[in-house]
């Protein structure tokens, strides 16, 4: 589903928002009917976990504007999510550290979007299963043969292809990682990459690469939805699942497979550090007096004006901080390469030889040269601001 699909176009009206309800309507009576029942009611997992369902009609109107939804979707929103948790998910892990299943999975007390991870009908999960070896794949085995076209496919990890995938083994019947995501992904609904490594291969892909990791799209030649992050936030993964709920669709993407409400814009665009960035007010070392008074942390490699997420705004640990609002800047882990083009790199990236843009590297032509491509998509807002700040720092010099 696109933009165009959800969004209405000039001079569009009321009857275009009811005619999407009514589909909507249509999608979540098909999904109740055909989803496995709930072992227990969701009022019933509220009431368990402690709470009220007015705060969980005031979290999905925060879920209904981060989707791009008019308010009217609000109840919509509810209903998807009270039945999400019956889609059948099959989690495959691959070449991971298990920081995506750790980031999602757990909390420090019980907000929404743990409360309906922790209620997901996981068909399969290596790392949660309390079986192993073949009873184990046989538990992978039934998802396959009870919900054919019907379950998601989760990936956490990259895939080597190096000596013919021999790289990574699993199971009892030492199947590669590529034969059983090959296997599984054919008979998905739907693919979501959670993280980084899946999404494009991340740290395992980095130089010189000697498993030939890549992310599942490269991999397998498919399509696939990326919840990039190095972890990602559960906000994002869950947005995506409610998506589907309610349309039967994936979120509309950008030019790399990631959903745009969650990373049309930069971290950059909704930094708290921002004001300084354009004011010309930057960290100048470790620990000096402009980095106790929460000065920008650009000069100190901070990627957010390269990168695309919406971290700055959900945040991580139920919102409470993300790492620029701990003071250490962004390393661009949403985006592909980031751990040989960015993460290493406590410097501007204006100030390394890592782009071949002629003349000198300033922070607007690189700034230009990286966004172009998801800029094309989105529109030019994204660099436009990059100049202005520009040009604010150098009234300010």
């Amino acid at each position: 589903m696109s933009l165009e699909d959800i969004h209405p176009k000039k001079g569009q009206t009321k009857a275009y928002y009811d005619a999407l309800m009514k589909k909507c309507d249509l999608h979540l009576e098909q999904m109740e009917k055909e989803l496995p029942p709930s072992l227990e009611k969701w009022e019933d997992t509220l009431r368990w976990k402690g709470v009220k369902r007015r705060d969980f009609l005031k979290w999905c109107s925060v879920m209904t504007a981060a989707l791009m939804l008019p308010p009217i979707f609000n109840g919509k929103v509810a209903r998807a999510a009270e039945i999400v948790s019956r889609i059948p998910v099959v989690w495959l892990n691959f070449a991971e550290c298990t920081g995506c299943t750790e980031s999602v999975l757990r909390s420090s007390y019980p907000d929404f979007d743990t409360i309906i991870l922790e209620t997901i009908s996981l068909e399969y999960h290596e790392t949660l299963l309390a079986a192993s070896g073949y009873q184990a794949e046989e538990c992978l085995e039934e998802a396959l043969e009870k919900f054919p076209g019907k379950f998601i496919c989760v990936i956490e990890g990259a895939i080597p292809m190096g000596m013919d995938g021999k790289y990574l083994t699993i199971g009892a019947k030492g199947k590669t990682g590529y034969e059983i995501a090959k296997e599984v992904t054919s008979k998905a609904a739907m693919v979501i990459c959670i993280g980084s490594c899946s999404s494009y291969g991340n740290v395992q892909a980095a130089s010189p690469n000697p498993t030939e990791a890549r992310g599942v799209k490269d991999a397998l030649n498919i399509s696939t939805v990326n919840i990039a992050g190095c972890p990602p936030n559960g906000v994002n993964f869950v947005g995506t699942l409610l998506h589907y709920m309610l349309f039967g669709a994936i979120p509309a993407l950008d030019h790399i497979g990631r959903p745009l409400w969650a990373y049309g814009k930069r971290i950059h665009d909704f930094c708290e550090r921002r004001p300084h960035y354009d004011a010309g007010e930057f960290v100048e070392e470790w620990g000096d007096e402009y980095a106790k008074k929460g000065w920008c942390l650009y000069k100190m490699g901070c990627k957010g004006p390269y990168t695309y997420a919406n971290c700055s705004r959900v945040r991580f640990n139920q919102g409470v901080s993300w790492p620029v609002m701990a003071g250490h800047g962004c390393m661009g882990c949403t985006e592909p390469k980031f751990w040989d083009k960015m993460a290493p790199l406590e410097k501007p990236i204006a100030d390394q030889a890592l782009f071949s843009l002629g003349g000198e590297a300033t922070i607007d032509k690189v700034g230009v040269g990286l966004t172009a491509a998801t800029v094309a998509g989105i529109g030019v807002h994204a660099v436009g601001s990059v100049i202005r700040g520009v040009g604010k720092e150098k009234e300010d010099t």
